[in-house]
């Protein structure tokens, strides 16, 4: 019998100690700070939370090898707020994490590759960060906040860098986070419950209008090279498809129903990042099980978690196979062989 593929995790975000000596030198969030406590912390609008450690990437393939993860994408996460700082700020903090980035998928071909961080206040300098460093070893695309992309006009605002990347064939994951200069970001009262809140119910309704741009709007259109991925299972679009459906034989019954317009969306992807085996079952229903792939947030307890979620979900072996390998390797394959040299 041929060997098992191993799993390919696209959602495993990776802080490289040369962006936290930078996040050192900051006197205003994002910055790392040491409290009276003795402790070092990363202080970020999101929230603020002790730093681990120096994170090297030896560790981190250790964790892969012990959850039986054998090829990771590795990410900055969007909730620290990197790239949206003023260009002057982002810039040297995104090649930070970038350069870093690259010289692991250098050294470890067959076990990273890499989504770069953009500093995004500027989309003149975006771009220019982008097209360079998708010339490194191993860079499949780039990390983008989720904010950007709740509506098919504020997604627009990115039509420059969709155009770079449909040169490349390139790969974004939409993450949760805020744009720069944001006169209209939505609000939340987390006065209580606030992690529930903001992490959880927040998130995922986000998450949710991203995936409405991708699939209920043109906006991908001139963009047929480029693959979108969302996390989380795409926010709550496989609970709520029915109720989508629903509201189109009311307001809208000459269209197409979401249920079958997000089935048929092509070029898009969503992780199963800390979802349980129900919800998996479910966002194959919705999606068709080729559209969905492994996730972690690039973590040990997300691995494990992800990988007892796919294994108990009821599905078949072909589709828990396409989950764990098979669609996120054929995603990484479509990158131009240049830049997919650090995958193969």
């Amino acid at each position: 019998m041929a060997a098992t593929p191993g799993t390919i995790d696209l959602h495993a975000h990776w802080l490289p100690e040369a962006l936290v000596e930078a996040l050192r030198q900051r006197d205003s969030q994002p910055m790392v700070r040491r409290r009276d406590d003795g402790r070092e912390y990363l202080e970020s609008a999101f929230n603020s939370s002790p730093m681990p450690g120096r994170e090297d990437i030896e560790p981190r393939m250790a964790e892969m090898d012990r959850n039986g993860v054998a090829h990771a994408v590795l990410s900055l996460t969007t909730v620290y707020g990197v790239e949206r700082l003023p260009p002057a700020d982002a810039l040297p903090l995104c090649r930070a994490y970038n350069d870093a980035v690259a010289a692991v998928c250098a050294k470890y071909p067959d076990r990273f590759s890499g989504f770069a961080a953009l500093p995004i206040a500027d989309m003149d300098v975006a771009v220019a960060e982008f097209e360079r460093i998708m010339d490194k070893p191993g860079m499949v695309g780039a990390l983008l906040m989720g904010d950007g992309f709740l509506s098919l006009k504020r997604a627009q605002t990115f039509a420059p860098l969709f155009e770079a990347a449909n040169r490349r064939g390139a790969i974004f994951m939409v993450h949760y986070g805020k744009i720069a200069n944001d006169p209209e970001a939505p609000k939340v009262d987390a006065s209580d419950n606030a992690s529930y809140r903001i992490g959880t119910l927040d998130m995922q309704a986000r998450i949710s209008s991203n995936m409405l741009t991708f699939c209920l709007t043109d906006f991908l259109t001139p963009y047929p090279n480029v693959t979108m991925l969302s996390h989380n299972l795409g926010g709550n679009i496989p609970f709520e498809i029915e109720r989508l459906d629903h509201r189109a034989h009311l307001d809208t019954p000459n269209l197409d129903l979401p249920s079958k317009r997000i089935r048929a969306a092509r070029g898009v992807l969503v992780d199963c990042n800390s979802l349980g085996a129900k919800s998996i079952e479910l966002a194959v229903d919705c999606y068709g099980a080729e559209r969905i792939v492994f996730g972690s947030d690039g973590t040990g307890f997300g691995m494990d978690w992800s990988m007892k979620a796919i294994a108990r979900a009821r599905i078949s072996d072909a589709d828990r196979q396409a989950i764990l390998h098979g669609n996120a390797a054929a995603a990484l394959a479509r990158v131009k062989p240049g830049l997919r040299a650090a995958a193969e």
